[in-house]
């Protein structure tokens, strides 16, 4: 988020990690104002529905705006059923262009169990590599933790849950009030 615009605003970690057919998404629940939490059970996590085909969708940053992000790419998953990648597209393309929306201060990483994508305002649609993907002030030590425990043989769901913990013990915007789904194609 930007500084200028919200001072010491932090918090949110969303974890994404594909295996054996399925993709676990996991957000923690903290939202922090400076040095204190406003919020330690926030659910970042949400699971959709457009046209009849399941999405997980987790955001980090503002919730107003990634509420904002989320409708937009339900209605792109409308016009499209069953293509969230070019959903995605859309919704990036929108997002980078259009005044109001390029405001918007959120990432999101979607997943219909089978791809695996992060959105970010800049116009990326990216496909992670090594089947993890990491957003949010947490993000990037749980995105270590969790393509470290890649080379094991967890399932999914407990790379991320293992991962969130970890996270949670290094980052102050980070805690273990953790919301998960686990969808599969």
């Amino acid at each position: 988020m930007a500084e200028d615009r919200f001072p010491g605003w932090h918090g949110t970690t969303i974890l994404a990690v594909r295996r054996g057919g399925a993709v676990v998404v996991a957000g923690d629940g903290q939202v922090s104002l400076g040095q204190t939490v406003i919020k330690g059970t926030a659910r970042k996590v949400r699971r959709l529905t457009p046209g009849g085909h399941d999405v997980v969708a987790g955001f980090a940053g503002s919730t107003a705006d990634a509420f904002t992000l989320l409708e937009r790419l339900e209605k792109k998953l409308d016009a499209a059923p069953g293509q969230l990648a070019r959903a995605c597209v859309e919704l990036a393309k929108d997002w980078r262009m259009d005044k109001y929306l390029r405001n918007l201060e959120a990432m999101l990483i979607v997943t219909d169990g089978e791809t695996l994508l992060v959105i970010t305002g800049a116009g990326d649609v990216l496909e992670p590599e090594h089947d993890v993907a990491a957003i949010g002030s947490g993000g990037n030590f749980a995105l270590a933790a969790a393509r470290g425990l890649m080379a094991s043989d967890l399932p999914a769901e407990e790379i991320a849950r293992r991962a969130m913990a970890i996270a949670a013990d290094i980052c102050v915007y980070t805690n273990g009030n953790l919301t998960v789904e686990r969808i599969s194609k």
